[in-house]
């Protein structure tokens, strides 16, 4: 799961206005500070507080202190994304992708289960994504629970949520070691036009399908209503997860395979464009997508999932929906 925030929000101490209440007396209650802190109207000794200037001045060296250092670190790091969108959009190009999928289509590099595959990623950080700083089986796990807790019935889509990003194991030295650029991010169609709502659309003028008539128009190679899986997406974890599914058989519905090739693609689900290439079963399929997007999105937090209490009911989905090994 990919998500880029374009504009940084503000940073530091949050602090709430409030009016103080006063009593019957005339007399100001406590003053309470976000968070439930309690601020008295005297100190230790019985002195009374001028709370209205030692909080006016302390608030100010607070915020203009916390407020420069989370900046600079916040520009550092978007600057950062920024640069690796730049590079990603410079080179995927159509026949990149088409390479690519070639290539690793003949999953011929490891065999390996789902949770080996869930293990192995939890090596990896997503460096395209500002908001994960967790190894990537933590947000696995995350938006599986979150799924399950909301949509218990749906046990497709829980194991959906838990292995939406195992592509990425494509960073990994035994599948290529492959940049990252090439791995996350995200994704879009390649041999057509590249829509305007795509992240950083600017760097697009510097990849080479940009000047080729037979990539750059609306329709590119493709035509209306072609269907999404005739599309050739810019490559990544997600296109080779889907790729992995499909070709090991899996028994996940159409939604499932469409969620995990397709749950990058935000310039589709947020922003609507590339209607124009989808068919009726698509237009389905992004009603579940849209569900899921909620909980890849907002699932990334600081509370640690039991793997080992969650691992019997994954495996028992792994072995529902897939072979004990897959070829990767």
């Amino acid at each position: 799961m990919t998500i880029l925030c374009e504009h940084p929000p503000a940073f530091g101490v949050e602090l709430e206005e409030k009016n103080i209440p006063v009593d019957h007396d005339g007399q100001e209650n406590e003053l309470v500070l976000d968070g439930g802190f309690v601020v008295p109207d005297t100190n230790s000794f019985g002195h009374t507080f001028r709370w209205d200037l030692v909080l006016k001045e302390e608030v100010k060296w607070i915020l203009n202190y916390t407020v420069t250092q989370d900046y600079d670190i916040e520009s550092e790091r978007q600057t950062g994304v920024e640069e690796f969108y730049r590079t990603n959009h410079i080179n995927q190009t159509y026949g990149f992708v088409k390479r690519m999928r070639e290539e690793y289509g003949k999953l011929n590099r490891v065999e390996m289960s789902i949770w080996e595959c869930c293990e192995l990623l939890n090596e990896f950080i997503d460096e395209s994504d500002p908001d994960l700083d967790e190894p990537q089986i933590e947000h696995l796990l995350q938006t599986a629970e979150a799924i399950r807790k909301d949509y218990p019935n749906e046990d497709w889509l829980h194991l959906t949520g838990l292995i939406h990003d195992l592509g990425k194991v494509l960073l990994h030295p035994a599948f290529g070691e492959l940049p990252q650029w090439a791995v996350v991010g995200d994704t879009f169609p390649v041999g057509c036009a590249f829509d305007e709502s795509i992240v950083h659309h600017k760097y697009f003028t510097e990849n080479p399908d940009c000047n080729n008539s037979a990539y750059n128009s609306k329709y590119g190679v493709y035509s209306e209503g072609c269907g999404l899986d005739r599309v050739f997406m810019s490559w990544g974890h997600d296109d080779y997860m889907y790729l992995v599914a499909k070709e090991n058989k899996t028994t996940l519905p159409s939604a499932g395979l469409f969620i995990i090739r397709y749950h990058s693609f935000y310039a589709l689900h947020r922003a609507g464009a590339y209607r124009h290439l989808m068919n009726e079963e698509d237009v389905e399929n992004l009603k579940w997508l849209k569900i899921f997007n909620k909980y890849d999105l907002y699932s990334k937090s600081k509370v640690r999932v039991d793997v080992e209490k969650v691992k019997p009911y994954y495996l028992s989905l792994i072995e529902k929906y897939f072979p004990a090994k897959l070829r990767w």
